[in-house]
Parts: C-alpha cells; structure tokens; sequence
C-alpha cells in the first residue's frame, strides 16, 4: 500500500498542515485581514443576537427611523421600528449559511465531475465537458432568476438553485488538475496493484487537488453570498419577514435620501464577508503554490 501513497512533494503542496504553507499565507497580509473580517462577522453574527435587548421582530412604532446610535440601537431602526441591529445580524446567519452551503453542494457536484471526466477521459470526459460548456453557455445570472422565479423562494430553494448555477468552473479546475496527475507514478502503482478507479479518484487523486478545491471553495462563498444579495434585492430570493442582506437593501430603496442608513449597513456587511472570502482565497492560493515560498 506505501508503494502508492503520492510522493511527499505533492502532499506538501496542497495542504494546510505543511507549516511552510501556513507561513506563506500569514504573509499575506490581505488574506490575514479576510480572515479576521470573516471571523468577527461570523462572531457577530453567531453571538450578536443573544446580545441585544431586541429580536428581529419586534417593532416599536414610537422608534420608526430612528438614526444609528439612538439609544440601544446601534444601527438605527426601520420603517416598522424594528432594530436594524438585530435583523443585521440575523440575516447575516442566513446569508452566510446559504453562502457556505451552496459552496458544498458545488464542490461536491462539480468536483464529482471534474474527477471523473479528468482521470476517465475519452468519450466520456468529453461528453462530461461539454454539459459543462453547455451550462456555461448561459449568463448564470439569469439562469439563476429564471429558476428562482418558478420555484417558491426559501432558503434551501435559494441554496440550491445558487449551486446549481456554479459548480460549472469548479469542474473545469479539478478537470485540468486532475488530468495532469492521472499519469503520475502512483496512479500508475496502483492500477498496477489493481486498486478500482473509484478508490484511485477519490482516495489517491483527490487529496492531492485540494489545493485548488479548496481556493475555489472560499471564492464561492464570496459568490454565493452576492448571487443570494442580488436575487433577494429583486425580490425573487429570500423573503420577508426573514431577514437577508439582500431583502434588507431591497426595502431600503425607497428610503435612500430619508434614511440612508437602511441601506448602508446591509451594504457593508455584505462588502466586507465578499472581500474577506476574495482575500483568503487569494491568499491560499498563494500560499498553496510552492513556487512562492522564497525561503
């Protein structure tokens, strides 16, 4: 069986376990920020609502509009009183959610697909490529409104039809990556030991492209979360009274030159998770990249 195990360079390269990898990345200073950014969003919005003296419910009609830093509001109130704070934080739960699943549910179909069409090739990588291309085909922006405009919106429709329409360049990077490995020295031990291709694929070729997965995986976060933002900001997405980023900007519209803070504080918090997303997964793949460690 250690006649198989893939040589140590290429276990090094892709995975956060190796300390030189973790150097890199601590080196780079915008993905240490990303990461804190999404730390204490994530704390914020785990931790925030146990916190405050108001649900993302209740209403207090005497507090309409009220401007940031009124008294225990922090970020203000609504049209309906309720605190701004307080449905901030609950609809950063559900955005980030929807952000991180939908991530999943991509990597696991389009990884799927990426392995199977690199390592088997042939006919039936081609045709697996070509499905891929056929979704590519169409602006997923609109691929995703028209799925999300026949099907009833909740957050788990929303998740799904976001990783629907994104596991397609998930598959195009695990196809070329795994297409450049399937003629490595131990993948060519162990068909030799007559292992199956399922146990060749998923046990010995996939660890060693967790490196891009795993960069593509923090981008699609970043993604998932402005897709759910701009379809529930159109109305087709999340709906109220649940709280989103993106159905939180959508009631704020009307409202920009009179309370400008409606829109402005879900507008930040969803600027500062997709920047977070986009540093750290800038980051790893440098610090996943061995070719820039200079040390």
């Amino acid at each position: 069986m250690t006649a198989i195990t893939p040589t140590v360079p290429i276990r090094r390269s892709g995975t956060l376990r190796d300390n030189r990898t973790l150097r890199r990345f601590l080196r780079h200073r915008l993905a240490v920020v990303g990461l804190a950014i999404i730390v204490v969003l994530t704390l914020a919005c785990v931790v925030g609502p146990w916190l405050l003296p108001f649900d993302q419910l209740h209403i207090d009609l005497r507090a309409r509009f009220a401007p940031p830093l009124t008294g225990a509001h922090i970020f203000g109130t609504d049209p309906l009183g309720r605190d701004i704070a307080a449905r901030l934080f609950m609809a950063g739960r559900i955005s980030l959610l929807v952000g991180v699943c939908a991530m999943i549910v991509s990597i696991a179909i389009g990884g799927t697909i990426g392995i199977v069409a690199g390592y088997r090739g042939g006919r039936l990588g081609t045709v697996l490529m070509r499905v891929v291309d056929a979704f590519l085909a169409f602006p997923s922006i609109f691929l995703l409104l028209a799925l999300a405009s026949f099907i009833k919106p909740s957050p788990i429709m929303i998740t799904l039809i976001i990783a629907v329409t994104s596991w397609m360049e998930i598959a195009r990077i695990v196809e070329a990556e795994v297409r450049s490995l399937r003629e490595r020295d131990f993948v060519l031990a162990a068909r030799m030991l007559g292992l199956s291709n399922g146990w060749i694929m998923f046990r010995e070729i996939l660890p060693n492209v967790a490196g891009p997965i795993i960069v593509a995986a923090t981008l699609t976060i970043a993604r998932a979360i402005l897709l759910e933002a701009y379809v529930s900001f159109l109305g087709y997405g999340i709906q109220p009274p649940l709280p989103s980023w993106g159905n939180m900007l959508n009631g704020a519209q009307q409202y920009l030159a009179s309370a400008p803070w409606l829109a402005i504080v879900p507008g930040v918090a969803i600027t500062l998770a997709v920047t977070g997303f986009n540093f750290v997964g800038d980051g790893l793949r440098d610090a996943l990249d061995a070719r820039s460690d200079n040390g």
